[in-house]
């Protein structure tokens, strides 16, 4: 018998996420072994009318093209992947993998080159700016190890999250977006953080399961160089398969001049990669009630209620600061009372302590508001 919250989220992602129309081509990329979603995707796309392609991918296998890449072969695949994006209106990104680690001992110029020449490319070029795509994990076993909980939990856990009502999360954004339109500078503040930068005439755009599933953000960007101070970021992080904690950064006029964590070394090469890479493309409010506890998955942990990120890398066009890079890397900061607390003002005003909105306009965005 079909488990009905599949079908329910296929429903979701076909018709709210991209709202696929009549002829449109739709691209499903399942990296894993899941197929009853892909299943009840395509059945979705063709009642929409319009016309599903699917794509498996298995990490050890990626894992072993990576390995043995050259500059020519990444050329070469991101040139077939970039033109059947071209040809497609709708991309639905599915992410199951069954190990979170399968690509930690691809060598670190490898992934470099993969992130340079065949993601930014196909991705942050092409998928991103020109097509209506939704990006979700799926539960398995793996998952729900690194939410320290058994597998049926962890199902359970995710149809909440992932099947909760977002046109109702999308009414409740609009005052904060309107007023971070509206502000100029921001401070944010907590053990180890004191950090002020200006988000003057960059936008804010509202998340609310149109771009990710789950979702429960709302996105701006600094001005490219007015970042100063320093922020501790209190969320693990895994990025190309390898653990990072207690991420700190010290900027200087936008710039991540100093960086640590409990693997430096790499943290550096990362933020090496280009010139952008030290610079903030993304910074974002996180609220989704259901979303509590890290888990090392960013879908879920960005959008952790009473947290936010601050996203060394690519800006996005919609909140353009000017700042490019082959990398955007979501880095959390959660301001909970049993995560330090801490607190966020616009332009002098206190907008959100320990978590909670204290402003009156911005309390639909609280949990008890959006369960």
């Amino acid at each position: 018998m079909k488990d009905p919250r599949i079908q329910k989220l296929a429903q979701n992602l076909v018709n709210y996420s991209v709202n696929v129309q009549p002829g449109e081509n739709v691209l499903v990329e399942m990296i894993g072994s899941e197929r009853d979603l892909i299943n009840a995707i395509i059945e979705e796309v063709g009642k929409a009318g319009g016309n599903a392609f699917v794509q498996l991918t298995d990490k050890t296998v990626q894992r072993a093209m990576l390995k043995n890449a050259t500059e020519e072969m990444l050329k070469t695949w991101a040139e077939i992947d970039l033109k059947r994006m071209e040809l497609m209106d709708c991309y639905i990104g599915i992410r199951a993998g069954e190990n979170a680690n399968d690509l930690s001992d691809v060598p670190e110029d490898k992934m470099k080159m993969y992130n340079s020449l065949y993601s930014h490319p196909v991705h942050s070029e092409e998928r991103v700016k020109r097509t209506k795509w939704v990006v979700l994990r799926y539960p398995n076993a793996s998952m729900a190890q690194l939410a320290n909980t058994s597998t049926e939990a962890f199902e359970d856990f995710y149809f909440d999250v992932c099947n909760l009502d977002y046109a109702k999360m999308d009414k409740a954004q609009d005052p904060l977006a309107d007023l971070m339109r509206k502000t100029d500078k921001v401070r944010i503040t907590g053990p180890g953080t004191d950090l002020t930068f200006s988000i003057k005439s960059i936008g804010a755009e509202k998340c609310a399961g149109e771009k990710n599933i789950p979702d429960g953000e709302v996105y701006s960007a600094p001005v490219r160089n007015s970042v100063n101070g320093t922020i501790s970021y209190n969320t693990p992080t895994l990025y190309n398969g390898i653990t990072f904690e207690n991420i700190k950064f010290r900027f200087e006029n936008g710039k991540i001049v100093e960086a640590t964590s409990n693997d430096t070394k790499r943290l550096n090469e990362i933020l090496d990669s280009d010139e952008g890479a030290r610079y903030i493309g993304e910074f974002a409010i996180g609220f989704n009630p259901h979303i509590l506890h890290p888990m090392k998955d960013i879908l879920f942990d960005e959008k952790i209620a009473g947290s936010l990120h601050f996203t060394p890398g690519q800006a996005y066009d919609v909140t353009d600061n000017g700042n490019t890079s082959s990398i955007h890397w979501d880095l959390v900061l959660i301001q909970r009372p049993e995560y330090g607390g801490g607190e966020i003002y616009f332009d002098d005003v206190l907008i959100r302590k320990d978590g909670l909105f204290v402003i009156p306009e911005l309390e639909g965005l609280n949990p008890e508001n959006l369960v």
